[in-house]
């Protein structure tokens, strides 16, 4: 598929989504968002992709926030229906993908970019990374899930402090709040996402997926997630990569997942 504003190319089990506005660094507007959604939709019913990893063009920013000039003017109504549809089509999306998305953050993460990280299941980080929710500072709050997913990430008071004050943290503080797995230098950053991804692809795809329900349950209201660990555990019995991982382990020899 064609995209104006992303691009999405896949090779040796991963598909690689970048945000490709450089000269609006990265900034998330309506088409974007829909064409990401397309891509990861894409990406996750494509049964050879194992890892998605989403970037950004150039070395400047992941995604510098939303694009302003799309709702500057609009009313009530129509901030919360775009949040509503905002986080419904990527950012819950993306949070609830079977398939690991990998966030590899190689420059600025600031209001939707740092929410579009924060729905991915990890992230890396380049060292001239710098992020941030500056909505406050804008009159507004983050909409995409900026106030849910990062106190849950980096406590409550981090995240009261970093909403508040608006304010930007580099990679390392990051690194030492937990936003961030790793920092490494900006050349390495896509060939390291590649690596982790390498490095999950060797385990069963399926129970993979199961993981991320189960891990995801524990921070939906109404959701009990030792009952869904309980139920995806189980379903796993039924799976073809159980059969050969157990089959593989008592043989001891390397598994070869069908992902089935």
């Amino acid at each position: 598929m064609n995209y104006n504003n992303i691009l999405a190319n896949y090779s040796d089990g991963i598909t690689t989504i970048t945000i490709n506005r450089p000269k609006k660094l990265n900034a998330l507007n309506r088409e974007t968002i829909s064409e990401l959604h397309n891509a990861f939709n894409d990406a996750d019913n494509d049964e050879n992709t194992k890892v998605i990893i989403i970037t950004g063009s150039g070395e400047k920013a992941f995604v510098a926030g939303a694009d302003i000039s799309e709702f500057a003017d609009f009313s009530v109504k129509e901030g919360g229906k775009l949040a509503a549809e905002g986080q419904e089509l990527l950012f819950d999306f993306v949070e609830n993908l079977t398939t690991p998305v990998i966030a590899a953050i190689n420059g600025f993460a600031l209001g939707g970019g740092l929410e579009l990280a924060m729905a991915s299941h990890f992230r890396i980080t380049s060292t001239n990374a710098k992020m941030g929710l500056p909505e406050t500072s804008l009159g507004v709050i983050p909409g995409y899930g900026g106030t849910q997913r990062l106190p849950q990430l980096v406590g409550k008071g981090r995240a009261m402090e970093m909403i508040m004050t608006a304010g930007m943290i580099d990679a390392n503080q990051a690194l030492n709040y937990g936003l961030v797995n790793h920092v490494v230098a900006q050349e390495e950053l896509v060939p390291f996402a590649e690596k982790l991804a390498s490095k999950i692809m060797r385990n069963s795809s399926v129970a993979i997926g199961k993981a991320i329900k189960a891990i995801n349950a524990n921070y939906k209201d109404g959701k009990d997630g030792y009952k869904v660990e309980i139920k995806q555990f189980g379903k796993c019995f039924g799976t073809e990569d159980f059969v050969e991982g157990t089959t593989a382990f008592l043989e001891k020899r390397k598994a070869e997942f069908p992902g089935k």
